[in-house]
């Protein structure tokens, strides 16, 4: 099992050690957020800092980048890195694009799915010299001469792995991406019954199988030495479980509980500016039906039971001290050692059948 962490997210300045820090704690790769600052940016300074750690973005906003900027951009981080880096894409929500990023909005899914096929053409390109002739309905890239022509690289082109909540996503990840980064806004439930099974039409659509996909594990997690610092670290899900829950473009997730009058309540909430009021109403049976929690030691098994579809994970422990980064370094270790079939528990066989119902 391949194991992460973050790095980065602020200023840039905090980017290089950042990421220098993870590496030197064995991590196997490490993600950097796109908020307040640029993604892309801090992945530069990341990939000059290490050797051996994968420097993914997690996530870069996409419809506000024109394809041949961002492939451009990848490119150079790939070679930069030596084939360190993996491009992690988000399309953010229609308010965003259209009123903090200047972006016409159109459906998200299938543009996506464009936008990925448009880097891939124009990385292949770039490769082996060919004209391009590459049309979509929201991406051309047909016109390029040697002077715009970066060159071969001696690596494999970057991973492209994608963000999801919605069902429409996830099956354009399974249709296109390298990878899936399942929202942190997401509960087992939803994730088995509408993202997995979403991903596998995707996946069958492009005649590809799970082992052709990697999946990161999906949802908010909270981990600790014991059940008493569990429950301390429980509180804090409160936070991201109403800020996200007030975006309407992910209320799916709480209908599936039959919990949508909470969202349109935070929606209203977030309206009128009420951030702290919001975390308050955030009731015990959602904040438990979002978090999912196992103690340190307790990890190797949860991930096996609960994680038995993906190939990488996110973890994190204290590591101020020499005693705290022991203890670390004995998790993360047996953490790495877990292996998983990496196909969905009920979904072995949900393309082989996807296909012949097709």
């Amino acid at each position: 099992m391949k194991v992460g962490s973050g790095f980065g997210g602020g200023w840039i300045t905090d980017a290089a050690e950042g990421a220098r820090r993870a590496e030197e704690l064995g991590f196997d790769f490490a993600n950097v957020a796109e908020t307040a600052h640029d993604s892309m940016l801090a992945a530069t300074l990341a990939a000059n800092a290490t050797e051996r750690l994968e420097i993914a973005t997690s996530v870069t906003i996409a419809f506000p980048r024109v394809p041949m900027i961002l492939a451009m951009q990848a490119w150079d981080i790939q070679h930069l890195s030596k084939g360190r880096f993996a491009l992690g894409l988000g399309s953010q929500v229609k308010g965003h694009n259209q009123r903090r990023f200047s972006v016409p909005w159109v459906p998200p899914a299938p543009r996506m799915k464009d936008y990925i096929r448009t880097l891939k053409a124009i990385w292949k390109t770039f490769q082996t010299g060919e004209k391009p002739d590459h049309v979509t309905e929201h991406y051309q890239f047909t016109l390029i001469n040697p002077n715009f022509n970066p060159g071969p690289i001696e690596y494999p082109e970057p991973k492209v792995m994608l963000a999801c909540v919605g069902a429409g996503m996830a099956r354009a990840a399974g249709e296109v991406a390298d990878g899936v980064y399942p929202h942190g806004f997401m509960t087992d439930k939803y994730m088995r019954e509408v993202v997995l099974p979403n991903i596998a039409i995707g996946l069958r659509r492009s005649g590809r199988k799970w082992e052709d996909i990697e999946l990161s594990g999906g949802g908010f997690t909270v981990f600790g030495e014991t059940e008493s610092e569990i429950e301390q670290g429980l509180e804090a899900l409160r936070q991201p479980i109403s800020f996200y829950g007030s975006t309407r473009s992910y209320h799916d997730v709480f209908e599936i509980h039959g919990w949508k009058d909470l969202g349109m309540e935070l929606h209203s909430l977030s309206l009128a500016g009420k951030w702290d009021e919001m975390r308050r109403v955030i009731p015990e049976d959602v904040l438990r039906g979002f978090a999912q929690t196992s103690t340190y030691d307790n990890l190797p098994n949860f991930i096996r039971e609960h994680r038995e579809y993906a190939s990488r994970v996110g973890f994190g422990m204290r590591t101020e001290t020499p005693e705290q980064r022991e203890r670390f370094a004995h998790i993360l270790g047996e953490i790495q050692k877990v292996e998983v079939p990496r196909v969905p528990r009920g979904l072995e066989d949900a393309i082989l059948q996807s296909a012949a119902a097709s």
